[in-house]
């Protein structure tokens, strides 16, 4: 689903709600969710005009505005419209309708929720919980000219995957070297799962150079900390989207189209300080020190305060990746 003006707005609103407005409201602002298995997803709720109006990140995928949003009692009720295909007895592909709801319970800065579907019958299924915290206010905006880099951190040796594992040990192994470039190759076939790749070290904030070459319809992305994709995508000719080449993955889209045709190397330099972010595509500033409300579809964990792993989207499609240097903030 592409991002509209308003859900953009909306996001952006989100990072600067008011203590005064928490106070009155005390499920309003951002919330960094844990759903069942661990995965990680964000909640954000806004008042305004009078009427409440949320949007919600769960496990994978987008951060997509919902259909419903209310107070009844001590509860916050969020509601998400989705359509559900099953085959029925004879094969036949059928689409139904399901209304998921989420009842959330604020206790100071924690979060408690359910989440329970349901189809057009009545039925319900798909029940679970999930707990969450209140999203710190996001720091002022960082003057990068005077931000202190350490000395350069080359992740990738060009010969081999030493410093690099797989996050998922049992996924299979798509990851290798050619012609020093660090490759992914991924069979599409039925049963079969791709690992996703990530770095032995752990980092807060830094700056990362690196150069990306996509291949036939490439779809991988850059996990900063674990949390934060930056999208790795074969967007080249496409309009602006906050799902294309060098996007924060349905949060931020690229202020300008600057990506490379397919099989042509591409340079990245991207900046993460202080929950803001800078992405250079080839060359142009694509998004300048713009924050970043939270984590993105995929994220190993939804707490933006821990340090955490570099890792490469390995699960969805071929893509080659190579002089990958870090420079960690000293602060």
């Amino acid at each position: 689903m592409i991002t509209t003006r308003r859900h953009l707005f909306l996001l952006a609103t989100l990072g600067f709600t008011t203590l005064a407005q928490a106070a009155e409201n005390p499920f309003m602002g951002r919330w960094a969710l844990t759903l069942q298995g661990d995965r990680a997803g964000w909640l954000g709720v806004e008042e305004k005009g009078g009427a409440l109006s949320s949007s919600v990140l769960w496990g994978g995928g987008s951060v997509l505005p919902t259909d419903g949003t209310k107070i009844e009692g001590d509860s916050l009720i969020v509601t998400r419209l989705s359509n559900a295909k099953r085959k029925d007895k004879q094969g036949k592909e059928i689409t139904e309708k399901v209304t998921e709801t989420l009842t959330v319970k604020v206790s100071g800065d924690s979060l408690t929720g359910s989440t329970v579907k349901a189809k057009a019958d009545g039925k319900t299924f798909g029940q679970a919980e999930f707990v969450g915290k209140r999203i710190p206010a996001i720091p002022a905006t960082p003057d990068l000219a005077k931000v202190k880099f350490g000395e350069p951190v080359n992740l990738f040796n060009g010969k081999d995957l030493s410093g690099w594992r797989l996050i998922k040990a049992d996924d299979l192994n798509g990851w290798g070297v050619e012609d020093g470039a660090l490759i992914n190759r991924v069979v599409k076939e039925p049963g079969k799962h791709f690992g996703n790749l990530r770095t032995d070290a752990e980092f807060e904030d830094f700056n990362l150079k690196l150069e990306v070459r996509t291949q036939e319809n490439s779809n991988s992305g850059i996990y900063l900390r674990g949390i934060y994709e930056v999208q790795v995508m074969e967007s080249f000719g496409r309009p602006l989207d906050s799902h294309h080449m060098g996007a924060l993955y349905s949060r931020i889209t690229p202020s300008v189209a600057a990506e490379k045709a397919i099989g042509e190397w591409q340079t990245m330099d991207i900046t993460l300080v202080d929950r803001h972010l800078t992405v250079i595509l080839n060359g142009k500033t694509i998004i300048d020190n713009q924050p970043v409300l939270g984590c993105t579809g995929g994220a190993l964990t939804s707490d933006e305060s821990k340090p955490g792993p570099l890792f490469l989207q390995g699960d969805h499609t071929n893509v080659d990746f190579r002089n990958m240097v870090l420079r960690p903030v000293v602060k």
